[in-house]
């Protein structure tokens, strides 16, 4: 296991209503990548495995990198970002139907990646395939987290990764802080050769970066 930490801030410091009347009370998280599981004989079977973190941009991001993959994470307030390079000398498959995501209250749930419809989030996602020495870039969002509007202004809409709108300050300073220590985890099982090989990588909430005020 190691242990990195980077700051993301998963939400903004305060929305205001569509009318402009309503003023909202937002948190941000500083979130650390905290924990890495690899196959069991990953040591043996893929080398030795290492984590590192570094900035892109002005972004904080994390890669794990074994002698097969190396993938690259990235935490947006509403979803996983991430890019995967097969370092193997075979194709690597992602069955989409078997990846897994637990969010704060521990509770499991499919994802969607992109190019799936939200009204389709629900069906069976075919798989892809990463040629040797080739990459993908893709997001990994919670399909519990989506959800439908009716009316006028209605629509599609996604929730935060984290619950982090309050509608006043007595509220957020009651709340936010029971995040901290949380944990949300992605389970990514990838074939190779057949085998499917389940890495679960592991993003704890360290700390809650602001306060609401009046």
């Amino acid at each position: 296991m190691k242990k990195l930490s980077f700051i993301a801030l998963l939400c903004a410091t305060f929305l205001l209503s569509s009318c402009g009347a309503f003023k909202s009370y937002v948190a941000s998280y500083s979130v650390g990548l905290s924990a890495v599981e690899s196959p069991a004989d990953a040591k043996q079977q893929f080398g030795e495995t290492k984590v590192v973190t570094f900035d892109e941009e002005g972004i904080s991001k994390y890669r794990y990198e074994d002698d097969y993959i190396d993938i690259v994470w990235y935490v947006s307030s509403k979803q996983f970002n991430f890019t995967l390079k097969n370092k193997s000398g075979h194709t690597l498959k992602i069955n989409w139907d078997d990846v897994s995501y637990v969010d704060t209250k521990g509770q499991v749930g499919r994802v969607m990646h992109s190019g799936v419809k939200y009204a389709e989030r629900n069906s069976s996602q075919p798989a892809t395939t990463v040629p040797k020495g080739a990459s993908i870039s893709d997001i990994l969002l919670p399909t519990d987290n989506v959800y439908y509007v009716s009316g006028q202004y209605g629509g599609w809409r996604e929730s935060y990764l984290i619950p982090c709108v309050y509608k006043t300050p007595e509220a957020f300073n009651a709340e936010a802080s029971g995040y901290v220590g949380k944990t949300m985890t992605v389970m990514m099982p990838i074939m190779i050769e057949n085998v499917q090989n389940d890495y679960t990588f592991t993003f704890n909430i360290d700390k809650l970066l602001n306060t609401a005020s009046k």
